[in-house]
C-alpha cells in the first residue's frame, strides 16, 4: 500500500488533537499519539489495556530533535548517532517537558528514531514528539500488516497508516549509560559490540 502525503498531513493533524494513530515502522506497526500530552498517553495505554507502570517511548524524526527533549551524556549522544535511525529504542534522560505519564514517573526515557520512510514522514510532520508503542493489545503479539490489527485498535485509532507488511523484528532496547540491553532485538550483536568497544571509562 502506498501512504500519500495527504495521509501523513491527516495523520499528524489527528495527532495534534489528541488522537491516536497506527503507523508502519522497519519491525512492527506502531500506535503514536503526543507523547508530551499526558491524556494523549493516557488514551494510547487505555487502547492497548497496558499497565501504566510500564513506560512508552518516545518516537522522533531524527537524533538531533531528540536532544530537544533528552539529556544524553556525550557517551549516548554517541550511540544514538551510531544507531539511529534504526531498530533500536535508546535510554536516556529525559527533558522536564516529558510527562510523567509517559515514563511511569520515571527520569530517563526510551528514544526511538525509526529507519522507515512512512513513520519518519509522520515524524516530521507532528508537531510533537509521538508515542512509540507496538500497535497491539498489551499481552498479545506485534502486528506486521494492517490486517492484523485487532478491531480495538483499528477502532480506537483516528488514522491507520498501511506501509505493507514491516520487518518483524522488535527494536532492541538499550541504556548505553549503564550498558545493559534490556530486549534483545534487531541489531543485538552490533549493539553489543559498540558497547563493549565504548565501555565508560
Amino acid at each position: 500500500m502506498s501512504v500519500t502525503d495527504e495521509d501523513l498531513d491527516r495523520a499528524a493533524a489527528a495527532i495534534a488533537d489528541g488522537e491516536a494513530v497506527v503507523y508502519p515502522t522497519e519491525t512492527v506497526y506502531g500506535l503514536g499519539a503526543n507523547a508530551l500530552d499526558p491524556a494523549a498517553v493516557e488514551r494510547v495505554f487505555e487502547l492497548k489495556g497496558r499497565d501504566r507502570d510500564n513506560p512508552l517511548s518516545l518516537g522522533v524524526p531524527s537524533v538531533d530533535a531528540a536532544l530537544d527533549h533528552t539529556r544524553p551524556t556525550e557517551r549516548e549522544e554517541a550511540f544514538m548517532r551510531a544507531f539511529l535511525p534504526g531498530p533500536v529504542t535508546v535510554v536516556v534522560e529525559r527533558d522536564a517537558a516529558v510527562p510523567d505519564a509517559l515514563t511511569a514517573g520515571r527520569d530517563r526515557v526510551g528514544v526511538r528514531v525509526p529507519d522507515h520512510p512512512v513513520a519518519l514522514g509522520l515524524l516530521e510532520r507532528a508537531d510533537s514528539p509521538v508515542t512509540a508503542t507496538s500497535a497491539n493489545v498489551s499481552g498479545t503479539g506485534s502486528v506486521r500488516r494492517v490486517a492484523s490489527l485487532s478491531d480495538r485498535i483499528r477502532e480506537g485509532a483516528a488514522v491507520v497508516l498501511d506501509g505493507g507488511e514491516t520487518g518483524g523484528a522488535e527494536s532492541t532496547v538499550v541504556d548505553p549509560g549503564s550498558g545493559t540491553v534490556h530486549r534483545r532485538g534487531a541489531n543485538a550483536d552490533a549493539i553489543e559490540t559498540w558497547l563493549a568497544e565504548h565501555a565508560a571509562e
